[in-house]
């Protein structure tokens, strides 16, 4: 999928991927594009600057682990991180729904 797509998405989606548990930058990757059925691959350019900025934001909190045997900085959701899931999964559903509503054809009576 193109990135350019994905666009003013990509917030949304690396809070709901987080949204169950604490990962690493690589998992958050491989996360995506498992739950998006091979659709969604992200380039860490794309990826890491994205965390950066939501963890200034506070929607999420980071620290170091020992991950597979590598010190790896892991990210988990906060409760603002939270909040701000649910604003965009509910715009996320006033969007499909309206773009929806133009690009399904239309019923004649």
């Amino acid at each position: 999928m193109n990135t350019d797509a994905l666009r003013g998405h990509m917030d949304a989606l690396l809070l709901s991927v987080l949204e169950d548990e604490p990962l690493h930058g690589y998992a958050i990757i491989e996360a995506l594009q498992e739950r998006s059925g091979g659709a969604l691959n992200v380039p860490t350019g794309t990826v890491y600057p994205a965390l950066r900025r939501l963890e200034q934001a506070g929607y999420l909190a980071s620290e170091w682990a020992v991950v597979g045997g590598r010190k790896r900085r892991t990210y988990r959701l906060t409760s603002s991180g939270r909040t701000a899931l649910a604003g965009e999964r509910s715009a996320w559903r006033a969007f499909t729904g309206a773009i929806g509503s133009v690009l399904e054809p239309r019923t004649t009576r």
